[in-house]
C-alpha cells in the first residue's frame, strides 16, 4: 500500500501548517506523507522553530512553501486547511486533491505582547495541533 499524501494549508506557512506537517511525519508512520504550504508563504517564524524544538523537532531543514509548488503536480489524499483567513480564498476543490478538511486554529504569529506571552500562544497552538493530528490518526485507523 502506498502512503496517503496530506497537505496542510495555511496563509503563510510560517507556523500552524509547519507544526502539523512535523507531527504527522512523526506520528503517521509509513501510512502518510506530510507536506505543508501557504497561499502567501513567508519565512518560518522563529518562535515556531523554538516551540517545536521543545518537543524534539528540528525544523532547520524546512522552508515556507507556496501552494503553487504542489498544485497540479502532486496528488494529495487530503487537503487540511488550518486557518480561518485562508478559508475565504480557498477554493472548495483543487486539482489533484482528495478529501478537504477544515481545522481552524488561531494564528500564533499574529499575537502581540512580550515574547513570553507570544511563546505561550505558540505552545497552546502547537499542543492543540498535536492533539488534533493524533485524534485524526485514531479516527482513520478505526475506519480501516
Amino acid at each position: 500500500m502506498t502512503a496517503t499524501r496530506v497537505l496542510f494549508l495555511c496563509t503563510g506557512n510560517t507556523a500552524r501548517s509547519q507544526m502539523a506537517e512535523a507531527f504527522l511525519c512523526a506520528e503517521g508512520g509509513d501510512d502518510y506523507e506530510a507536506f505543508s504550504a501557504g497561499f502567501t508563504p513567508r519565512g518560518i517564524d522563529p518562535l515556531t522553530v523554538k516551540v517545536m524544538e521543545e518537543r524534539g523537532f528540528d525544523l532547520s531543514g524546512q522552508h515556507a512553501k507556496g501552494l503553487s509548488e504542489y498544485l497540479g503536480k502532486v496528488h494529495f489524499g487530503y487537503l487540511i486547511n488550518l486557518c480561518d483567513r485562508a478559508e475565504p480564498g480557498c477554493p472548495k476543490t483543487f486539482p489533484g486533491m482528495g478529501t478537504r478538511l477544515d481545522w481552524p486554529f488561531e494564528d500564533p504569529v499574529s499575537s502581540d505582547g512580550p515574547e513570553e506571552e507570544r511563546l505561550a500562544k505558540f505552545r497552546d497552538v502547537r499542543d492543540a495541533i498535536e492533539k488534533r493530528v493524533r485524534e485524526w490518526l485514531e479516527e482513520n485507523a478505526a475506519g480501516r
